[in-house]
């Protein structure tokens, strides 16, 4: 089969590979789509391990199924976590799954950039999940990053009638943005240094976007207001707001932050 074997980010090759043997518990998937997160793009953090088949947010069909495999058959369509966790060691049981050592350990055989996928049996059991007809394979590639986004929404609640400021708008933040307004935030902030990111950004609700290079404390603590934006006796609509039922001030704090800065 035919791979996108990683070298740097300035060598990218078309070459072939043997098709991965799928074992008990395991399916093989034919990769319809798959994301380019931002991680693939630091090659520092790539580089180390390189040659190797990056992708990590796929969609596909299930191409062959092993034995003792039953919620799935072949065509499902379905989408497939790489890292999965045990779910019972003490980091799990705490709700910190990202310290989990099973989590770190799992992946799936080679990677995304391939023409088919191997999905080790614990990513089958707890990181597998059928996409509706209605999702296009496009679409089902965000479920990796919007899934990251919601987990971190949730140390974020409740964000009803909050403020939000979410420093960095690419992929993840401009997730944080939208994720927010859903959720409720009175006043959602984003940052970045990209005028195209910001306009994105505001696109998708953010109520102020603001150029990370300027001032951004001043600017979260004294917004300032649209043009046309006004409320009672002349003042700036976002004063008029109410937050529980009390007038929302220029200087009123900063509940939430969600740093999206594009790092590991």
């Amino acid at each position: 089969m035919h791979v996108a074997m990683y070298y740097s980010n300035q060598d990218v090759r078309l070459e072939e590979v043997p098709m991965p043997q799928i074992g008990r518990g395991e399916v093989l998937i034919r990769v319809e789509a798959s994301g380019i997160c931002g991680t693939d793009l630091l090659e520092w953090y790539r580089l180390h391990r390189a040659p190797l088949v990056l992708g990590h947010e796929i969609a596909g069909a299930i191409e062959a199924v092993g034995e003792g495999v039953k919620n799935y058959k072949e065509g499902d369509r379905i989408c497939a976590a790489h890292h999965v966790p045990c779910n019972t060691c003490q980091y799990c049981l705490k709700g910190h799954f990202t310290a989990c050592e099973t989590l770190h350990t799992t992946n799936y055989d080679p990677g995304g950039f391939a023409e088919f996928v191997r999905v080790p049996a614990i990513n089958v059991l707890r990181g597998t999940f059928r996409l509706p007809d209605s999702m296009s394979w496009d679409d089902a590639t965000f479920i990796e990053p919007v899934a990251c986004t919601a987990r971190g929404q949730r140390a974020l609640e409740p964000l009803a009638d909050t403020t939000v400021l979410v420093l960095g708008s690419g992929i993840a933040g401009l997730l944080h943005v939208a994720l927010s307004k859903a959720a409720g935030a009175a006043r959602v902030i984003a940052t970045d240094i990209a005028p195209a990111r910001l306009e994105l950004a505001k696109s998708l609700g953010a109520d102020d976007a603001i150029d990370a290079r300027e001032d951004v404390p001043a600017r979260v603590r004294h917004p300032v207001a649209p043009p046309g934006d006004v409320g009672p006796r002349g003042r700036p609509g976002w004063l008029a707001r109410t937050r529980r039922g009390r007038p929302a001030q220029a200087g009123r704090p900063l509940e939430s932050l969600a740093q999206s800065a594009g790092a590991p």
